[in-house]
């Protein structure tokens, strides 16, 4: 089977979190087929498989890591071809799920089809980690089928997440970490009154004010980082009151974000948002959401691996990036687990007319064969 062919299967299953819709069963057939082993590890109402091929308990794993699950593809009429068709026109292949990260999950099976085709007796192991609860909240793929294999004493040794991550062309960008996700939900009491006696009123939008003031004006990182820009605080939300020009409110809320460096932990921003918010008048409460930590793989095999297959591939160096939003890895990572997530470009990824050159299908799937063979046989 080719990779166009493959990844026009998955396509044509419409998996919108959490439903599988087939998808799953098509590349556990495929992978049962070059003698992988294959493991289903459903979780609540999401689908997870675990599959693996060679020794895994006296060679940890290579793995390939990634999600079946897509966003919804929104109206359809406002596609040029329906999303869930799989068409091809112009050297594209268009369809919700063709870049992130259908199109990459295809180039992963087939170069390990090549590979094995061409090493039958490799040293070592491969796993596929899949699951069905990326794009979602998350909590029941890969997260969980992490918490089995650890209950079960599987190791996993590296890990390759096929998410997009390049820019022009497949396969010029790595990227080797993510910053982390904190969430702050704030509620700040006051008492209502009329806007014309301030003083029989405690206003909660004046205390709101300050708090997040002194937040804005704060470095956060003790030192700068070589690889992530500066550790954010961002306001996404606030409200308050009755949307009347003569009440002052007795509550207001909102919420903030940190994307955090691995020069700072998610508990010392915690304890310093919460010492801004210890105000005896202040009367902040805040509850918290760490969505993940931050990550980095600076060195090692395969990272090296992935370098030099890109560049023997493309005939150029990739980038080295930590860029984008979270993604799995953010739960494989703090396992000790070296993590490098190499895809497809990134440019139509979530949208409308989402699309892949036919072409940078072969190319990422070059790539991938590539790391296989330096991985396992190269040195």
């Amino acid at each position: 089977m080719s990779v166009l062919a493959l990844a026009q299967q998955l396509i044509q299953c419409p998996s919108v979190t959490p439903h599988d819709a087939g998808c799953q069963a098509i590349l556990m057939e495929c992978l049962s087929a070059l003698g992988f082993t294959i493991t289903r590890l459903p979780s609540e109402n999401v689908l997870n498989f675990w599959v693996t091929h060679g020794d895994v308990t006296k060679y940890p794993p290579l793995v390939f890591a990634g999600h079946t699950d897509v966003v919804p593809p929104g109206d359809p009429e406002e596609w040029d071809f329906p999303p869930f068709e799989g068409a091809v026109s112009n050297g594209y292949l268009y369809g919700r799920g063709a870049v992130d990260m259908k199109g990459a999950l295809a180039a992963m099976v087939i170069a390990v089809d090549r590979f094995l085709a061409q090493n039958p007796n490799y040293p070592g192991s491969i796993g596929f980690l899949i699951t069905g609860d990326e794009e979602g909240p998350a909590i029941h793929g890969t997260r969980a089928v992490l918490e089995q294999l650890k209950a079960d004493g599987i190791k996993i040794g590296t890990c390759l997440i096929g998410e997009p991550t390049s820019h022009t062309t497949a396969g010029d960008t790595l990227k080797i970490g993510s910053r982390g996700s904190l969430v702050g939900r704030f509620r700040i009491q006051g008492k209502q009154g009329h806007v014309a006696y301030p003083q029989r009123a405690d206003n909660p939008i004046h205390k709101a004010i300050p708090f997040l003031q002194n937040a804005l004006q704060i470095r956060w990182d003790p030192k700068p980082s070589k690889y992530f820009p500066p550790t954010a605080f961002q306001i996404v939300h606030i409200e308050s009151g009755l949307n009347t020009t003569n009440v002052i409110p007795g509550e207001c809320h909102g919420i903030f974000s940190f994307r955090f460096s691995t020069e700072v932990t998610a508990n010392q921003l915690m304890e310093r948002v919460e010492a801004l918010a210890d105000h005896p008048k202040s009367s902040i409460h805040i509850e918290w959401t760490l969505y993940g930590e931050p990550f980095l793989t600076e060195t090692g095999p395969l990272l090296k691996h992935c370098e030099t297959a890109a560049e023997a591939v493309l005939g150029i160096k990739p980038a080295l990036s930590t860029d984008g939003g979270t993604s799995d890895g953010r739960f494989i990572a703090p396992e000790g687990i070296d993590v490098v997530e190499l895809g497809l470009c990134t440019a139509s990824m979530h949208a409308v007319n989402e699309c892949v050159p036919v072409d940078h299908l072969e190319q990422l799937t070059q790539i991938y064969h590539e790391i296989l063979k330096r991985y396992f046989v190269d040195g």
